[in-house]
């Protein structure tokens, strides 16, 4: 018996806490998206990834995927740690192609997550949008969302995986002689 497709819906609205991390990378779409959607092998191309891992992979690539990366501050290392659910809309596949996660287990729980990957000139726009309106902390859920997990760890985590990803991306599009494709 196959598992349901995960249907996580368009990207919400609002929510208190927004970060937006981009960048042009000098690959056709397909390879970047295949090197992003590829999340087990995350942790190759990016030192501070300690682990992904499937708990639950569905026929269609996407699944339930745990999450560990370390937060660097200094030479100390703040470790961290999410399970969320995660979509494949890829290309050619009738809509924009994206990523989608929602994190149902671990301190960000409830935040969404989009990667979505739109052609420019010369390669890839990739873009990953965080959405989220903070733990379940009264009084201080807010402030701790958008003054401190946000800019700090998911911002701080995120910009570090698209630009190491990126690279990736950038490599591989190179070694197969794709550039400017």
């Amino acid at each position: 018996m196959s598992t349901p497709r995960i249907d996580l819906g368009e990207m919400p609205d609002a929510r208190r806490m927004r970060t937006v991390d981009e960048l042009v990378v000098r690959a056709p779409i397909e390879h970047a998206y295949a090197v992003a959607a590829d999340v087990e092998r995350w942790p190759a191309h990016l030192p501070h990834y300690r682990y992904v891992r499937f708990d639950e992979r569905h026929g269609d690539g996407g699944g339930i995927v745990q999450m560990s990366a370390n937060r660097p501050f200094g030479p100390l290392d703040w470790p961290t740690w999410w399970r969320s659910l995660m979509q494949l809309h890829p290309p050619g596949g009738g809509r924009a192609p994206a990523i989608r996660f929602r994190h149902v287990d671990g301190i960000t729980t409830g935040m969404d997550v989009e990667w979505s990957f739109a052609p420019v000139a010369g390669g890839v726009h990739v873009r990953i949008v965080h959405l989220w309106d903070g733990p379940r902390w009264p009084l201080i859920r807010t402030i701790a969302a958008v003054g401190v997990i946000g800019p700090v760890f998911v911002h701080g985590i995120a910009s570090r995986t698209l630009a190491g990803l990126a690279r990736a991306m950038e490599r591989g599009a190179a070694d197969a002689g794709d550039v400017g494709r």
